[in-house]
């Protein structure tokens, strides 16, 4: 009993660590700088999907949202500068931007999306459209 749980925590921690984007085929990167794909959980209430995004290092004025056709694409870009007086010795963490498109469903309001961003946290709310309701069509004789 105790192996399983052991192994389970184990499988969760290697599942923590930042995976590096891939540069998507036929294109290459023009900077030399990491991207990474940051972690996301999706919640989901009856009127909006919630993404909630983990970016640290990024601040508000580093993220982009951009919607296009069906399209979400998240990007935030890391200040990685090392603070005066000091230079980097060693890098274990591996400071880079951040990437990652997701495809929405067509239940989306695409023109009320709200973003938030606080403490490396990017919060996203992707309202969910209004179903017109039903009605009674009269017909008549033609």
């Amino acid at each position: 009993m105790n192996h399983e749980v052991n192994t389970a925590i184990k499988n969760d921690d290697t599942n923590l660590h930042k995976q590096e984007s891939a540069t998507p085929q036929g294109s290459e990167r023009i900077q030399a700088r990491k991207v990474y794909v940051p972690l996301v959980d999706i919640l989901e209430t009856d009127d909006a999907l919630v993404l909630v995004t983990d970016m640290p290092g990024v601040n508000q004025s580093g993220v982009d949202v951009v919607i296009e056709k069906n399209m979400l694409m998240l990007r935030g870009t890391v200040d990685d500068r090392v603070p005066e007086g000091f230079k980097l010795s060693y890098d274990e963490y591996g400071i880079g931007d951040y990437e990652r498109t997701f495809t929405l469903p067509n239940e989306i309001d695409r023109d009320a999306v709200e973003a938030t961003m606080r403490d490396g946290v990017l919060r996203l709310t992707l309202p969910k459209v209004k179903q017109a309701a039903a009605r009674k069509v009269a017909v008549t004789a033609g």
